[in-house]
C-alpha cells in the first residue's frame, strides 16, 4: 500500500475518511462534507450506532454531492483526549475498514488540531504509521489466494494543510515500520529457509544502511569459550553463529559506549532431547523472536540515523534432537569461566543468552545491556498475551523501559529478582543448574540464571513470549508475527539517550 501526503484531496477517490469526535460531534472536514451532502451524515449517524467512540466507523455509500463512491466517518474518541496511540490505532483500523469496503484509493482529511497537545502534524504522521503497521503482510509463499480475501486499498493519501511537514515526521516512522518489518519477516519465515546462517545473512544486509555487521562462526565461539550457547546447537546439522551488529550514531564518535541489546535466536526449538509435544511444535519456529526484534530495532536506528551508539548481538542456534544433542544432566562451560549442569536441554534460550550476553559486556563495556527473549512460557501464565514480562538490576532503567512501552502501546510488567531465587538454581555438581525449583517461579529462575553473566552492567530482562506472536488481528498488528520490542525500544533509546545528543 502507498501512502502519500498532499494539501488536497486527489481528484479521484473511492473513498473519503473525515473524523467525528464522541457524541457524534462532527470534525472540521466532516461538517463541510456534511454540508456538500444535505446532511448525509448527520442523518446516518441517527440512524447509526456511531457515537464517535475510538475506532468506531460508519461507511456511508454513494452520498449526495460528493465525488467519491463512500464517505466513512472515523470515531477520535473523546475531544482533547486524542494522543499519539489514538491516530495510530485509528490509522490501523481504517485500513481494515477500507479493505473490507473494496475501496482502492482513499483520502484522510486531517483537521487542524484545535484543543489538544497533538498538532496536526504530528496527527497526519502518526494515522500514516498505524495504516503502515496494519497493512503489512506475510504473503510470499502463498500461490492461490481468492480475489475476496486480497487486500484491495493500494493507495493511501493523507491530506493536511501541513503536508510537506507530516511528510516529514512520517520518514522517521517510516524507519521505524521498517524495522517492525525486518522483524515480523524474520520470526514468520519458515525454519527451512531462517536458520542461524541465513538469518546472518540477513543480518548482513545492514550493512547498506551503515551498521558494521560482524559473523562469528563455531570455530571463533569456540575458541572464545562458549560451550553454552554451542552445547545447545551440537544435536543440529545447521552450524550456530553469534552475530554482533554495531550503529555508530553518536555525536560524541565511536568511543562513546554504546547501549547493548541482546536476543535469543533459536531458530527452531524442538526441546532437543527433552523433547516438546508435537502439538504446537510448529509455533517454535519463532523462538528466535528476540533475535528478531534486536536485528529490527538496529534497522530502525540506522534508517533513522539515530544519534546513539548501539550495538545488537545475537546467538543463533537451532535446537534439534540427534545422536550428538546435548543430554540432560551434561554440564557445559560458559565463556564466563562458569559451569552450568543442563537438568532440561528444553531450558535452551538462557544457555544461549548466557555466552550472548557475557560477550556483550566482556567486549563493549556497555551503559546499559537489556536482553529479549521468548524464554519461558511461565511468563504467558502470568502475564497472558497482554504485556511482557520485565527484570532489572537497575530501578531507573526499568521505569524508563516501562515508561517508554506505556508510551508506544508495548506494555511489560516488572516481576522480582531475589536471592532466594537465586539460590534455586544452584547445583550440586557445578555452578548452576538451567531449571529453578521443580515448576515454580519458571520465569524469575531464568531471569536470576542470567543476572549470573551481567557483571556490574545497568541490565534488563525482557521475556516475550506471550507477545512476539498474536493469533488475533489489532488495529497496528495483524495476525502473526507482532515486532514486539522494536517500537518499544526505539521509544526508551530516543527518549533517553538521544535528548542531549
Amino acid at each position: 500500500m502507498k501512502i502519500t501526503f498532499s494539501d488536497s484531496p486527489p481528484d479521484k477517490a473511492d473513498a473519503i475518511v473525515v473524523t467525528a469526535f464522541a457524541g457524534r460531534h462532527l470534525g472540521a472536514a466532516a461538517k463541510s462534507i456534511d454540508e456538500k451532502s444535505d446532511a448525509t451524515l448527520t442523518r446516518a449517524m441517527r440512524a447509526s450506532r456511531f457515537s464517535g467512540a475510538k475506532e468506531q466507523f460508519l461507511d456511508i455509500l454513494m452520498p449526495a454531492g460528493i465525488d467519491a463512491s463512500r464517505v466513512v466517518v472515523a470515531g477520535l474518541g473523546k475531544r482533547g483526549s486524542v494522543k499519539a496511540l489514538t491516530l495510530q490505532n485509528l490509522g490501523g483500523g481504517l485500513v481494515a475498514q477500507l479493505n473490507r469496503s473494496g475501496a482502492a484509493r482513499a483520502a484522510v482529511l486531517v483537521d487542524e488540531a484545535d484543543d489538544d497537545n497533538l498538532p496536526t502534524t504530528a496527527r497526519a504522521a502518526n494515522l500514516a504509521f498505524g495504516a503502515c503497521l496494519s497493512a503489512y503482510r506475510f504473503d510470499k509463499y502463498r500461490t492461490k489466494e481468492k480475489p475476496e480475501t486480497k487486500p484491495t486499498l493500494s493507495e493511501l493519501t493523507i491530506v493536511s494543510k501541513s503536508s510537506g511537514k507530516a511528510k516529514a515526521a512520517f520518514a522517521r516512522f517510516q524507519a521505524l515500520a521498517d524495522g517492525v518489518f525486518l522483524t515480523r519477516d524474520l520470526v514468520s519465515e519458515p525454519p527451512n529457509v531462517i536458520y542461524p546462517q541465513t538469518f546472518a545473512e540477513r543480518a548482513k544486509s545492514l550493512s547498506d544502511l551503515g551498521v558494521d555487521v560482524e559473523i562469528l562462526d563455531e570455530a571463533k565461539m569456540r575458541k572464545l569459550g562458549m560451550g553454552a550457547l554451542l552445547g545447545v546447537g551440537q544435536g543440529s546439522a545447521r552450524d550456530s553463529r553469534l552475530v554482533v551488529m554495531r550503529w555508530n550514531g553518536s555525536p560524541k564518535g565511536a568511543d562513546d559506549p554504546p547501549l547493548a541489546f541482546v536476543g535469543k535466536g533459536v531458530t527452531f526449538d524442538t526441546g532437543g532431547i527433552s523433547i516438546k509435544p508435537s502439538g504446537g511444535m510448529e509455533e517454535m519456529k519463532w523462538d528466535m523472536g528476540g533475535a528478531g526484534v534486536v536485528a529490527g530495532l538496529i534497522k530502525s536506528l540506522a534508517g533513522r540515523q539515530a544519534k546513539v551508539n548501539a550495538v545488537g548481538v545475537v546467538g543463533l542456534v537451532e535446537n534439534m534432537p540427534s545422536g550428538t544433542a546435548q543430554r540432560p544432566s551434561d554440564v557445559v562451560k560458559t565463556m564466563s569461566g562458569q559451569t552450568i549442569e543442563v537438568i532440561n536441554t528444553d531450558a535452551e534460550g538462557r544457555l544461549v543468552l548466557a555466552d550472548a550476553l557475557w560477550y556483550c559486556q566482556a567486549t563493549f563495556s556497555p551503559r546499559a545491556m537489556i536482553d529479549l527473549a521468548t524464554l519461558t512460557g511461565a511468563i504467558i501464565v502470568a502475564l497472558g498475551s497482554y504485556r511482557a514480562g520485565l527484570f532489572a538490576n537497575d530501578d531507573g532503567l526499568a521505569k524508563k523501559i516501562t515508561a517508554a512501552g506505556d508510551a508506544v502501546g508495548e506494555q511489560v510488567w516488572r516481576l522480582p529478582l531475589g536471592e532466594r531465587y537465586d539460590k534455586d538454581i544452584n547445583s550440586q555438581i557445578a555452578d548452576m543448574k538451567n531449571l529453578g525449583k521443580n515448576r515454580e517461579a519458571g520465569s524469575i529462575a531464568a531471569a536470576q540464571f542470567l543476572q549470573r553473566f551481567v557483571n556490574d552492567v545497568t541490565w534488563a530482562h525482557i521475556d516475550i513470549a506471550g507477545v512476539a506472536w498474536s493469533k488475533q488481528d489489532t488495529a497496528t498488528v495483524p495476525k502473526g508475527a507482532t515486532g514486539f520490542g522494536v517500537r518499544l525500544l526505539d521509544r526508551f533509546v530516543a527518549d533517553n539517550y538521544e535528548a542531549d545528543a
